[in-house]
């Protein structure tokens, strides 16, 4: 009795494949040829017309149609949206399906075997269209719309092992390591999985700490720092674990980045490490209204890099961490949000100083901002050339609200004062002489 030989056939290589793939290509053209197969090419492309005509009918009714639409959420709005983007489609393959169905019931399996596979590839298509729509990020969800375009079209043409096989074959070697395209679509696509994982949970983390009144704005910004590191240095090492890469080899990755932080880095070191001091101390955080420079402004947000701060102009300032801890920084609203200011004024020599303090504080303290348990104070603090001169100080507990305007609001009210008291405003006199010869 002959035994027979149960030993596995060799793995095809590469090149072998690629001739394989040639060959079913060139069958799988030369039965489009056929009949059958040529008449299921024509019905799909004249769904395919009828459809592109149907979309240019609707299309611009349906826009009109969301445009009036007020009131609506904007999760509704963008799936709106979305359907009159792929409105060809859409009527594409709500018409090829009924017409496989029907072809199905009147005539043989294989004359409809055609547009059922081209009626797969369009539902397909379509759920991985309406899908990735849900990812913010634009460029992610380009790579995994067209991964999943090109994944779902080999699956359906039962064509998944062969590619699996021809990418696998396509690798590079680095010593004892082996690099295939294969295992880095891999990599990209455990990656990406990953990363959009951490990104959810640490936004819906994020989203629970801002809502706590509890927790200070500092430590806030420092404990979603520190989650949003953990997640996605966890996601990062577990993407690569999946799929097998020695992390081992990380080791030297780490003494070349180290040096690379030692010479070329230092300033984004700096900052990164100027940031979690600036959190930890507290010395500023969200809200607090900061003079540094000429910059004037309060803190919008607190970054790993820079420290975001608006002016009253509405422009925004990205100060790097560095400067805010070896700089001067004035912060109006460190430990309270008490602030006095100053303003100077001079009147004429004519006018009793005794009755100008009086109504320059009685002024002050009828501007709404001005505290009145801080009450307003005014001295001389000088007797000049043309005026007497004086300081008037006030409290406010706003400054975010402004330091100009309510300057203005003041120097207003003394002036309203002065005019209802008959008190001058000097300026200086010049006499000037002509001596004839």
């Amino acid at each position: 009795m002959e035994e027979t030989d149960t030993t596995p056939p060799p793995p095809q290589t590469s090149e072998e494949l690629v001739l394989d793939l040639v060959q079913e290509a060139e069958k799988f053209l030369t039965g489009l040829l056929r009949p059958w197969n040529a008449y299921q090419v024509l019905i799909a492309l004249g769904l395919l017309l009828v459809a592109h005509v149907l979309a240019g009918l609707l299309a611009s009714r349906f826009q009109d149609w969301i445009r009036h639409r007020e009131g609506w959420p904007i999760w509704r709005m963008r799936f709106l949206v979305l359907i009159h983007r792929r409105m060809r489609l859409i009527f594409f393959v709500a018409m090829i399906w009924p017409t496989v169905w029907v072809m199905q019931e009147v005539t043989w399996p294989s004359r409809s075997y055609l547009l059922g596979i081209i009626g797969q590839l369009a539902f397909a298509w379509l759920v991985i269209a309406i899908a990735t729509r849900l990812i913010a990020n634009s460029f992610l969800r380009a790579v995994i719309r067209y991964a999943g375009w090109i994944w779902v079209t080999l699956s359906i043409l039962n064509l998944t092992d062969d590619a699996q096989i021809l990418l696998d074959g396509l690798a590079l070697h680095l010593g004892e390591t082996r690099i295939s395209v294969w295992l880095m679509i891999q990599a990209v696509a455990a990656l990406a999985v990953l990363m959009a994982v951490a990104r959810f949970v640490s936004t819906s983390a994020a989203t629970t700490i801002r809502k706590n009144a509890d927790i200070s704005p500092s430590m806030q910004v420092l404990t979603i720092k520190f989650i949003q590191v953990l997640l996605y240095g966890v996601a990062f090492f577990a993407g690569l674990r999946a799929v097998g890469v020695d992390l081992t080899g990380l080791a030297v990755l780490s003494g070349a980045i180290g040096v690379g932080l030692g010479f070329g880095l230092q300033k984004v070191v700096s900052n990164l490490v100027s940031g979690i001091i600036i959190l930890l101390d507290k010395s500023i955080k969200p809200g607090d209204v900061i003079s540094l420079g000429e910059t004037f402004g309060w803190i919008n947000s607190l970054g790993a890099r820079y420290v975001s701060v608006v002016t009253r102009d509405g422009k925004e300032y990205l100060i790097p961490n560095e400067d805010l801890i070896t700089g001067q920084v004035v912060n109006w609203s460190h430990s309270n949000e008490y602030v006095r200011l100053d303003i100077f004024f001079g009147t004429a020599y004519h006018d009793d100083p005794h009755k100008v303090r009086k109504i320059a504080i009685e002024a002050a303290a009828s501007v709404d901002r001005v505290l009145s348990f801080k009450p307003p104070v005014c001295h001389i603090v000088n007797f000049g050339d043309s005026s007497v001169d004086y300081i008037l100080r006030f409290w406010i507990e706003d400054p975010t609200a402004g330091l100009t305007n309510i300057r203005g609001n003041v120097y207003l009210a003394l002036w309203d004062a002065f005019q209802a008291h008959d008190i001058s405003i000097p300026f200086p006199q010049r006499e000037v002489k002509l001596l004839k010869d």
